[in-house]
């Protein structure tokens, strides 16, 4: 009888979808920071141009993390749209991939039993021991919970809030300015949401260091047994 083949650790789409989304994150944050450069302040509502009444003002971002690499409002909107492309419908399809291939429902759902104040406790406590062993299961509840929130919740507020800062977007759905309180509040959310995506980025690469960069790497690489 032969002995079935190991389940890989991370399928061919999820390696393929994790470095694309790596990519394209690390194209719209920078172009992002050079569109920002045009004008570095925040506002709530339909309108802002007055200092006034900007909730927050941002520093001048350095040449070297913009794209492009010296102030262009033009070209950081033309690479800034261009990355979206792959970004947005590279989510569509992992997400649709991961529900045909139950990989949303085996890895990604949490159980009502994980949110018991005493479970959360104890992933907490493993974790500040850097013990992220996880018997049993593929990911653990606050690895689930922060993967869900970026993959089905902050992803997507980017992808909207970036059609909806778009004033080509007006004729055709003119309702996600009414969601987004404005296109002035949608640009302030994605704000928000990028630098949230940052933060986890950076969360997420020191996790890898104290795990074994050598071997997370290579996994999500080749897949991994």
């Amino acid at each position: 009888m032969t002995k079935p083949a190991p389940q890989r650790k991370h399928a061919l789409p999820t390696r393929l979808w994790h470095w694309l989304n790596a990519a394209c994150l690390i194209g719209l944050f920078m172009s992002g920071l050079g569109i920002s450069n045009a004008h570095p302040r925040l506002y709530w509502g339909d309108y802002g141009f007055d200092r006034a009444d900007a909730w927050l003002h941002l520093v001048r971002f350095p040449n070297w993390m913009t794209i492009p690499g010296h102030y262009s409002l033009a070209e950081a909107r033309l690479w800034h749209l261009l990355i979206a492309w792959p970004f947005a419908f590279g989510l569509l399809l992992f997400m649709v991939v991961s529900l045909v291939n139950h990989h949303f429902i085996r890895d990604l759902v949490t159980r009502p039993r994980e949110w018991r104040w005493s479970a959360i406790k104890a992933d907490i406590v493993k974790h500040l021991r850097l013990d992220f062993r996880h018997e049993g299961v593929k990911f653990n509840f606050l690895q689930k919970a922060s993967y869900g929130a970026v993959i089905f919740i902050l992803l997507p507020l980017m992808i909207f809030t970036g059609l909806a800062m778009s004033p080509g977007m007006d004729a055709n759905w003119p309702w996600l300015l009414d969601i987004f309180f404005g296109r002035q509040s949608a640009r302030s959310i994605h704000f928000l949401c990028a630098w949230t995506l940052v933060c986890f980025l950076a969360v997420h690469l020191v996790l890898v260091l104290l795990s074994g960069p050598i071997g997370q790497i290579r996994d999500m690489i080749t897949g991994g047994t």
